[in-house]
């Protein structure tokens, strides 16, 4: 049985949707807000509806994940199915298999020339406080790049 918590942030970003969405996928930018959760994190794949994609730190360790639900400038649904150490996914093992799958679900809501940002994310509890602190601060800067 799954062991999971539902965490939820939003916030709103003064500008469009579009210039959000184009800013927070981009391979460049994205290490700029996701750097909240880890220093030099990055993404490998494609933001596409079917597609693996993988979340890594800077030595290749992270979470192997893929895109369930992809409608451009509205939702995006990636369901966390494991970690990656070492370039080997773990898929199986008993850690992973106490939580996976986890759903992180991206609502984009526009709101006239500003987009409310919503993320729900569904966690291991070991990793609630860190991620009720990370994940504010992750959306601080990306408003911050939205905006620039």
């Amino acid at each position: 049985m799954r062991n999971v918590k539902v965490i939820q942030h939003s916030i709103v970003i003064q500008a469009p949707v579009a210039q959000l969405w184009q800013r927070m996928f981009d391979p460049q930018l994205y290490r700029e807000w996701i750097a909240a959760f880890c220093e030099g994190s990055y993404y490998q794949g494609h933001w596409q509806q079917g597609e693996t994609i993988r979340f890594l730190d800077p030595n290749g360790n992270g979470m192997v994940a893929k895109i369930v639900e992809y409608r451009p400038l509205e939702f995006i649904s990636v369901s966390h199915l494991g970690f990656v150490y070492a370039g080997q996914d773990d898929l199986d093992s008993a850690e992973v298999t106490s939580w996976a799958p986890a759903y992180e679900n991206f609502y984009f809501t526009s709101r006239g020339d500003s987009t409310e940002l919503r993320v729900e994310q569904e966690i291991a509890p070991v990793y609630e406080d860190f991620m009720q602190q990370a994940w504010p601060n992750a959306l601080q800067k990306l408003k911050t790049l939205a905006e620039r």
